[in-house]
């Protein structure tokens, strides 16, 4: 009858006391769409932020006949009334405003202000209200040292392709940032692409009545340093000096690529104008000196309100936050990609080099196993498979001989009549009040009259020689559970197919890694095998995870037992029809797995065998079974991300050789499971829809995790496998 020592009455093994774990619901589906929105959002924003909204400057031939000519022969600063009336301004002669776009720049705006305190100048900066976010401080610089800021949009959008409602989204967000960074609002507007006011085009009217409207002043330039083609030093200089002693105002860049040349030509500019006698002002300064015989003064900057300071914090924080989060997503991208690398090669030379050896013709366990073989099956309501599980366990063809112990857990629905009414003389019924999985598996452990014991799922179907394949490892003494190869019968649907890929490749094909690396998390409760001193070793299984199959290995391994994979050894079960079983599966074996390794966390510090295999077991679980399915849903965020924002080709070439490199792996691992191909076809697909929900699955577990809540058993619906010979076992 073998060892019972540590069985209580019941059939449970003796175990202390489990304390008490609050029950918590589970987490809403709506807490996750909020997650995918609040997600989705901060990527809009990134988009946004990014100008992937708006369009890019392409010339376009245009006339100026609606241009006033007042407009295009007058002076680089222009104030548009409400009534169209306009006023154009220049310097006064030996008068020099310098202007920047497209900063601040981390790189070259602090080489250009050292520049201008150097010489003792001020500048004026038109500033891209997204840079301005992103580095405050560089405004704040500016503005504490006596520069002056103007619009120049928040994303550098072409303005004559955007409706007027977007146009002024841009020049407020711009003025947002600002007042966040400073806490001041400018009167200055420089539309992005513009030049010389004689080069104002019919298209370009519409912008500068509407930028008068909103009582801004429109600047242009009268020289301009085409500091953007980087030519020599002394080309821009030439470019900016103004004929004669007029006034200008001259036009540079303080980012938008290598700006060094800029620095270098600034550096002898200024001293070279002063020389000259030109004196170097902001544009607001220029124009106050130009209307001061008129008595007008325009003001500089203005002190904004906490309401408008508020709302500029905010829009900050929601740039900053899209910037934070896809930074985060691109060191995420990179750690995913290496880390299924990782996988992937590690798949194909220990998987493969486990297969080969294998396959030698003189290769064994052993002595051939004939021991005599306890085939335990818990069952709770499994009336559909019942019998045909039990013919197929009691047919087996294992030379030592055969016993079924069929444990009915309280079941409502006939199961062990079921069981009983097949009169198979190797087959006995147990019947007891309903205590869980656990405890029906050590009821059968207990009553079981051999070593040998295999475990089985009531809805399993084993072929003929599944028992004798099964327990041929055990011919080595240093094993002590065995993993068979688990298959899914039904695979006529779309989701059942999804599963017999993830089976054959998840499970299997990892399994034949596992035991290379002596790591093996589990043995599948569909078709394991145990010697009876290692289930009395470890204390036998417990309730105190939802994955007891995943305990108990990791207990046999910590204990030092070897637990390895028969892949000839195969058992047919019978996979969730709907997305809301798969659920349920999927969430229970994530959850249980997720308790089982914080069970034997601490067993990563241990000495010995123990310490040895939780730090190979336990680190590539987290590494290949949390962190990777957690972060591989980065991949096909930011593939949708890039389809839409970015070059879709490039998206498009990546996405590709993802899903050739799970093609490789699919095909390796159907070839080593002597699997036909044609189900392959549903591999793309797979991964738009079955892997999204394995995330999610994944993601609501950790999060109950965290939370302490602490599932039930939850039982899946079936409709009753048929055997392996109908049910289309795999070709050989």
């Amino acid at each position: 009858m073998g060892n019972r020592r540590g069985v209580r009455p019941d059939g449970r093994f003796r175990h202390a006391r489990r304390p008490y774990r609050r029950i918590v619901p589970r987490p809403s589906w709506r807490v996750l769409a909020m997650v995918f929105v609040l997600l989705g959002g901060l990527l809009f924003i990134e988009a946004y932020a990014n100008a992937a909204f708006v369009p890019d400057h392409k010339a376009t031939p245009q006339g100026q006949g609606e241009v006033p000519v007042e407009v295009r022969t007058g002076g680089p600063i222009l104030n548009v009334g409400a009534d169209g009336r306009t006023q154009s301004h220049r310097l006064p002669p030996r008068t020099l405003a310098l202007t920047f776009d497209d900063g601040p720049d981390p790189r070259w705006t602090p080489e250009v202000l050292r520049v201008l305190a150097r010489h003792e100048v001020p500048a004026t900066f038109f500033v891209v209200g997204t840079q301005v976010v992103r580095h405050p401080e560089l405004a704040r610089t500016m503005v504490a040292a006596g520069h002056e800021l103007g619009v120049h949009t928040f994303t550098h959008a072409n303005l004559a392709d955007l409706p007027a409602w977007q146009r002024r989204l841009e020049y407020e967000q711009t003025q947002m940032a600002i007042a966040s960074a400073t806490g001041v609002r400018t009167s200055l507007l420089r539309f992005p692409y513009s030049s010389r006011a004689d080069a104002y085009k019919d298209g370009d009217w519409p912008l500068l009545r509407q930028a008068g409207e909103l009582g801004y002043l429109t600047v242009v330039n009268d020289v301009d340093s085409r500091d953007w083609a980087k030519p020599s030093i002394e080309t821009m200089i030439a470019n900016v000096t103004p004929l004669g002693y007029a006034g200008a105002v001259s036009l540079w860049h303080d980012a938008g690529g290598d700006r060094s040349g800029t620095v270098a030509a600034l550096d002898r500019y200024i001293p070279l104008m002063k020389s000259r006698g030109y004196r170097f002002t902001t544009v607001t300064g220029g124009l106050n000196l130009t209307l001061a015989d008129a008595g007008v003064v325009v003001a500089g900057h203005t002190p904004v309100g906490f309401g408008e300071r508020w709302r500029g914090d905010v829009l900050a924080l929601a740039v900053r936050s899209a910037d934070a989060m896809f930074s985060f997503f691109g060191v995420l991208f990179v750690v995913v990609g290496v880390l299924t690398l990782g996988r992937t090669l590690l798949l194909f030379l220990l998987a493969l080099r486990h297969a080969r050896r294998r396959r030698r013709h003189n290769w064994s366990w052993g002595p051939p196993v004939t021991e005599p073989v306890s085939v335990v099956v818990p069952a709770y309501n499994e009336k559909e498979g019942i019998a045909a599980a039990v013919r197929s366990l009691a047919g087996g063809d294992h030379p030592g001989g055969i016993e079924v112990v069929v444990v009915d857990d309280g079941s409502t629905d006939g199961t062990a009549d079921i069981a009983e009414a097949l009169r198979l003389p190797n087959v006995r019924v147990v019947r007891k009040p309903n205590g869980g999985k656990p405890s029906a598996l050590n009821t059968g452990v207990a009553l079981a009259r051999f070593n040998l014991i295999v475990m089985v799922d009531g809805d399993t179907i084993f072929e003929e020689d599944s028992v004798r394949r099964l327990v041929q490892p055990f011919a080595d003494p240093r094993v002590g559970a065995v993993a068979g190869n688990v298959k899914v019968g039904n695979r006529g649907s779309l989701i059942a197919k999804w599963q017999h890929i993830e089976y054959v490749i998840g499970f299997n094909l990892d399994r034949r890694l596992y035991e290379t690396l002596r790591c093996m998390p589990t043995v599948p409760g569909a078709i394991g095998a145990f010697r009876r001193q290692a289930l009395n070793q470890v204390g036998g299984m417990t309730d105190e995870t939802l994955a007891e199959d995943t305990d108990i290995t990791m207990a046999l391994g910590r204990a030092g037992w070897h637990v390895v994979y028969e892949e000839t050894a195969r058992a047919w079960t019978e996979a969730p029809t709907t997305l809301g079983q798969l659920w349920k599966q999927r969430y229970r074996w994530s959850y249980g797995t997720i308790q089982a390794m914080w069970k034997h966390a601490r067993s990563v510090f241990d000495r010995g065998d123990s310490g040895r295999f939780s730090r190979r077991c336990l680190g590539f679980l987290a590494l290949y079974g949390v962190l990777l399915p957690l972060g591989a849903p980065v991949i096909d965020l930011l593939a949708v991300y890039g389809l839409i924002f970015l070059d879709r080709t490039e998206t498009v070439l990546a996405w590709l050789a993802m899903l050739g490199l799970q093609f490789v792996t699919a095909i390796t691992a159907f070839r080593l499971d002597r699997e036909k191909l044609g189900v392959l076809w549903v591999l793309p697909l797979q991964q738009f829809a079955y892997r999204q929900l394995m995330y999610v699955v994944l993601l609501q577990s950790v999060v109950t995790a965290l939370t302490g809540g602490r599932l039930g058993w939850q039982k899946l619906r079936r409709t009753g496998l048929a055997p392996p010979s109908l049910a289309g076992p795999v070709s050989k």
